[in-house]
């Protein structure tokens, strides 16, 4: 098996507070980025897949296929807007982990419905000093 990585990024924004938290303590916790106004980043992605090498094209999989999966499954719901709305994360507190798992959730199945490729990880970049990647580490 051999691994592929493309890069993405997206703009959305979010808060960071939990609805099973009173205000003290979602700020204890978020500090600033509990403000119920929200605010922004522009998320970088790398999404890493596994496969074997096609012997007429060379590739695991075109880039530009998967490029369409991303534009589909994370651009289409997620880019300019506020994740905390968006129905993937109900319930779920949009930090760079959770987020990492919900691209996971969403991407793996489509990957693996329309390449001979599955996802081996996804890295979720949200400023420079904090990132988070969720999948299989070697």
């Amino acid at each position: 098996m051999i691994e592929l990585t493309r890069r993405y990024a997206f703009p959305a924004a979010h808060v960071l507070r939990s609805e099973s938290l009173d205000e003290r303590e979602n700020e204890r916790i978020f500090g600033k980025c509990a403000n119920a106004n929200g605010h922004g980043h522009n998320y970088g992605v790398e999404v890493t897949v596994s496969g074997r090498v096609e012997p007429v094209s060379g590739q695991i999989l075109p880039p530009s296929e998967l490029d369409r999966i991303f534009e589909q499954v994370v651009m289409e719901p997620f880019s300019h807007r506020m994740l905390n709305e968006a129905s993937a994360f109900n319930g779920i507190v949009p930090t760079a982990e959770n987020i990492a798992l919900v691209l996971q959730e969403l991407l793996a199945p489509e990957i693996e419905r329309r390449t001979n490729a599955e996802l081996s990880r996804v890295r979720v970049i949200e400023t420079s000093r904090n990132s988070c990647e969720v999948g299989e580490f070697r």
